[in-house]
């Protein structure tokens, strides 16, 4: 119980970590996107709005060099991006000239790696795909109409790109190591974290187990004090009821009691090999007559030469419960199976009845706590709807998993036990004695 809760709590932790961090770095890396394409946009504009070129190096065919530093910084700012007097000599770009009949002419002169067949080339792809702005390759482009022709500007973003990457895989690597370390003090201090409620439980538990232990003796004095009336005054409506309601209360005592049981000892029941198959066809047996009064149809499919390793008294209880619930609240005419088979590597034992209530969307709930689907029916039969809960717990003590399923018109309750229940004796029923190792 202590282990699962804190796989629980670790794996919450860790799974909001992961969408706050995944949520963190996808931010980051898209804020970091968008500031670069808004530095190329802002290039892009200033060369457009240039005739292709940067305002203090003048037309094309009239370039100056900075052969001496600007008396003042250039800080004329386009589209949001702040220019420099750097700003001309660390850009690579080239454009394209289109004119209105179709004539074409490239400048290159501020790029090494295109050539003007290239530069053309990718103009004509350009104009073919009707956008105004985008990617070509590594270079980010914008389409300018003018009045003898169309400009198209490239500036060549590579060593933005691989700032990008760069950057998006630093940010990858430094979340996972965050998330690695968060895992690491997230386990180590998980305990104590879980601590109070653990605390709890446990407290709740030993109220249980007191309150239960302190009950049994005033319950056995009012059973007392009930059989010393009969004897003087002979029995009576009110003596009858009162004996039927001290059963009812000390059934529910002995189901909390037992729940609480394989809840605190789970791992440490008394383990015994035994014939379970034995153990199931006496079980039935014993509610044949039950089955017989309420003219139920009762089905056995039993593997009777099985043994199981566990604790012999609960799989007693586990087999009680189930039978117990299913002639319940089999309606009457109807029909109750019971079905325990065995591998190598499990055991299965099921229990069957038919339902003429609506049965739950949730069969889930059927095994919490004082849950009852049907109330009034409850009321009939007696039940306090704790039964399933104390099965859920034997099987769980057992390492086992039970569930409830639809099942054409009723109910199948199904448990399976693990390899580690199963006991390799295939000759253990016909020597009839406890198997030998």
């Amino acid at each position: 119980m202590i282990k699962k809760l804190r796989r629980k709590f670790v794996r919450i932790t860790m799974i909001s970590l992961l969408v706050v961090l995944s949520l963190v770095v996808l931010a980051i890396n898209g804020i970091n996107i968008y500031q670069f394409t808004r530095k190329s946009d802002g290039l892009l504009q200033m060369l457009a709005d240039n005739g292709g070129t940067f305002p203090e190096n003048g037309r094309a065919g009239d370039r100056k060099r900075f052969d001496q530093k600007p008396e003042r910084p250039l800080e004329e700012e386009w589209s949001g991006f702040q220019m420099s007097a750097e700003t001309p000599f660390e850009t690579r770009y080239f454009s394209v000239s289109v004119g209105n009949r179709g004539e074409t002419e490239a400048d290159v002169s501020h790029v090494a790696a295109v050539s003007g067949a290239e530069a053309i080339e990718m103009a004509q792809q350009v104009i073919a795909g009707g956008k105004e702005t985008g990617y070509q390759g590594q270079y980010r482009y914008r389409v300018t109409p003018e009045d003898d022709g169309t400009l198209i500007i490239f500036v060549d973003c590579g060593n933005d790109f691989q700032t990008i990457r760069g950057f998006a895989v630093t940010s990858v690597l430094v979340g996972a190591a965050c998330l690695a370390l968060v895992l690491i003090l997230v386990m180590l201090f998980s305990g104590r974290a879980i601590r109070p409620v653990l605390e709890n439980e446990k407290r709740q538990k030993q109220f249980i187990t007191d309150a239960g232990h302190e009950l049994k003796t005033p319950v056995a004095v009012i059973a007392a004090n009930t059989e010393v009336i009969e004897m003087c005054e002979g029995a009576s409506e009110w003596t009858r009821s009162i004996h039927h309601q001290v059963d009812r209360i000390q059934k529910l005592l002995q189901q909390l009691l037992t729940m609480t049981k394989m809840e605190e000892t789970e791992g440490v029941l008394c383990m015994a090999d035994f014939p379970y198959g034995n153990v199931v066809k006496e079980a039935a047996e014993g509610f044949a007559a039950v089955a017989r009064a309420r003219n139920l149809q009762m089905e056995e499919r039993i593997q009777e030469s099985l043994w199981m390793r566990g604790d012999e008294e609960a799989l007693r209880q586990l087999i009680s419960i189930l039978l117990d619930n299913a002639t319940k609240y089999a309606p009457e005419g109807g029909s109750v199976s019971i079905q325990l088979s065995g591998t190598e590597k499990q055991v299965q034992l099921s229990v069957y009845n038919s339902c003429e209530n609506t049965v739950p969307e949730d069969l889930d709930r059927l095994f919490d706590r004082f849950y009852r689907a049907d109330e009034s029916r409850a009321r009939e039969s007696g039940g306090y709807g704790i039964g399933l809960s104390v099965a859920q717990s034997i099987v769980r003590a057992h390492k086992g998993k039970i569930s409830a399923r639809r099942q054409e018109q009723g109910i199948c309750f199904t448990a399976v036990f693990p390899g580690s229940c199963v006991v390799k004796h295939p000759f253990a029923a016909l020597n009839g004695g406890t198997p030998k190792s």
